[in-house]
């Protein structure tokens, strides 16, 4: 069972009092309301692990949290309620004073909070990828053994997102970038020309007998694609009809029955099952 993630909602003095709730599902998220009445560099340090992500005002995260995490060099995902209401989850570009996913999020939208927190988690993600490239331009004072135990956490932290994440650590490592709909024309017909090879090779495949095992490797890799380039069951079905039709017409030229190809129904719905699969246990679920 996936653990809840664990998010820290920071305020100063006693206005944790006056901060309103999160109300996130208790299921998916463990909120700890949290009161930085010292220092925060102090408050970081007694960590014993990093949380999941921080939920700060806009106050705290400029006076105090921001500056802490650029002493250390460390990177968290961090939501920060502004008084914008026209930010929602609107994710702020990197700056010299935090180079971490900063996600900034309308206090007057609070409910929605969640997508704020998905956001910066998501954006973490992405960045932790990247992070050992980016470690190598680090000044040279950040390679005390502080800043290596951080630099530790900040791997287990990845890697217990991951793990709490399952499905949804692939969700969030999505790039909508890359989705089809979003690339160029060009772009789009050589994703979909290699789709189709893709699709071409499973259907071959998939009644021989000898080859089970890389036939299942060629269905995965075929929805890890479909999956990352957000495709739809439609566009398989596509893919799917236009291969079947290209086939008919070479078996009437041999002067062949078409009636073989009813079966590969099968393989288009071993396909989708697999595709709707993981979307299935990927998409968050609505707030």
């Amino acid at each position: 069972m996936v653990s809840p993630l664990q998010i820290y909602r920071l305020t100063h003095g006693d206005q944790v009092k006056q901060a309103p709730d999160l109300n996130l599902d208790p299921s998916q998220y463990t909120v700890q309301p949290t009161t930085l009445i010292g220092d925060a560099l102090d408050w970081l340090q007694s960590r014993p692990d990093p949380p999941d992500c921080l939920v700060v005002d806009e106050q705290v995260w400029q006076e105090a949290l921001r500056p802490a995490l650029q002493e250390l060099n460390l990177v968290l995902p961090v939501v920060v309620l502004v008084s914008d209401p026209e930010a929602i989850a609107r994710p702020v570009p990197q700056s010299d004073e935090y180079r971490g996913p900063v996600v900034h999020h309308s206090l007057e939208a609070l409910p929605q909070v969640e997508c704020a927190i998905q956001a910066a988690i998501q954006a973490f993600l992405r960045h932790s990828d990247s992070r050992q490239a980016a470690s190598t331009a680090a000044p040279a004072d950040q390679s005390s053994p502080l800043a290596a135990s951080l630099s530790k956490q900040q791997h287990q932290l990845t890697e217990k997102l991951k793990a709490r994440l399952g499905y949804l650590g692939v969700y969030y490592k999505r790039n909508p970038s890359q989705f089809l709909r979003h690339l160029s024309r060009e772009d789009r017909q050589a994703l979909l020309d290699q789709l189709k090879s893709d699709y071409r090779k499973i259907v071959l495949a998939y009644f021989a007998s000898n080859v089970k095992l890389n036939l299942n490797q060629l269905i995965d890799d075929f929805v890890d694609q479909a999956f990352m380039s957000d495709i739809s069951v439609a566009q398989i079905v596509e893919i799917h009809m236009e291969l079947m039709d290209t086939f008919s017409k070479q078996l009437k030229l041999e002067g062949r029955s078409e009636e073989i190809l009813l079966d590969y129904r099968l393989t288009l719905i071993d396909v989708i099952a697999h595709l709707c699969e993981m979307y299935r246990r990927s998409i968050p679920r609505e707030p």
